[in-house]
């Protein structure tokens, strides 16, 4: 049917008002698109910028981690695990018994609980407790005992004493004391536990460090000094002005400055100084200064 001119005029007319019409939409829904988008990066960049106002640049991106350097080769734990590394190992040291026992303690409480004090067990051993999965119902202590990770390391030395470790493969050491299902899987551990172990012990002096965030709440002098004496079985001075000052010299002062860096998380300290060298919390590594000879020096936040 022939088309009226008129109606075909028209017709274009009516299109080309419609293309007309969302061009000039399409930039307004670009431009809303747009606002949107900015008004969102300056709600986030507003609250990033409010994070950095009040807490710090360096204490939002900091990632809280311990290290120790050996070898050229860079190993890594949390905070939590290097305390608890510390403690095994200053077990092993108080119990007389050399860097290769503590190697063996660590490695084996890194396959056993990932270096945490958990409070659960698995399938095969329903009752497990702790950093060295040890249980009760097997004699190793009751639930609260092997839950105290000093007493559970404690533990765990005493079984490892009884034979000739020191001529054994780690694995086959560790296996012996944890009569585990998988008695090969301790190897694994055993060059990132003797990471740890060597400074832990004093063999490896001002090697392991730990970077963290400011702490949010003082330390107590005290506690410090109490959970000190209940892992190494030795005393340590409380000054007043927050610090703590322990009596120590050559490689166990090594050993128990390194436990210091260890804890320093848990207990707030601010910074550890010996044999003319401080780590510091907020320099995150050790520096040359000067120090008091034949001593451990410790200062918690908030002296």
């Amino acid at each position: 049917m022939p088309i009226d001119p008129h109606h075909r005029v028209l017709a274009m007319g009516t299109a080309e008002g419609r293309q007309r019409h969302h061009r000039h939409r399409r930039p307004r829904r670009v431009g809303r698109t747009l606002l949107a988008i900015l008004l969102a990066m300056g709600l986030v960049g507003g609250g990033l910028y409010a994070a950095i106002h009040v807490i710090g640049l360096n204490q939002v991106t900091v990632t809280q981690k311990c290290t120790a350097l050996v070898g050229g080769t860079l190993h890594t734990l949390s905070p939590d695990q290097a305390a608890n590394a510390a403690v095994i190992a200053a077990t092993a040291t108080r119990r007389g018994q050399p860097t290769r026992a503590a190697t063996i303690g660590i490695a084996t409480a890194m396959q056993e609980s990932k270096l945490t004090n958990i409070d659960y067990g698995d399938n095969a051993g329903p009752d497990s407790r702790g950093l060295f999965q040890q249980r009760p119902s097997m004699g190793w202590g009751t639930q609260e005992q092997v839950m105290d990770a000093h007493y559970a390391a404690d533990r765990f030395f005493q079984e490892l004493e009884t034979f000739d470790y020191g001529s054994m493969a780690l694995t086959d050491a560790a296996q012996k004391v944890q009569r585990s299902a998988y008695p090969q899987a301790y190897a694994k551990h055993e060059e990132k536990a003797a990471a740890f172990a060597s400074p832990l012990t004093g063999a490896s002096p001002s090697t392991l460090n730990c970077t963290l965030r400011q702490s949010d709440k003082p330390g107590s002098a005290k506690a410090l000094a109490a959970d000190f004496t209940a892992t190494t079985g030795q005393q340590a001075e409380v000054l007043e002005d927050n610090r703590v000052r322990i009596k120590v010299s050559g490689k166990a002062g090594w050993a128990v400055a390194q436990w210091a860096v260890a804890t320093a998380a848990q207990h707030g300290s601010e910074s550890v100084s010996y044999a003319g060298l401080v780590w510091n919390r907020s320099d995150a590594g050790w520096v040359p200064a000067a120090t008091t000879d034949g001593y451990v020096v410790i200062t918690l936040g908030g002296a």
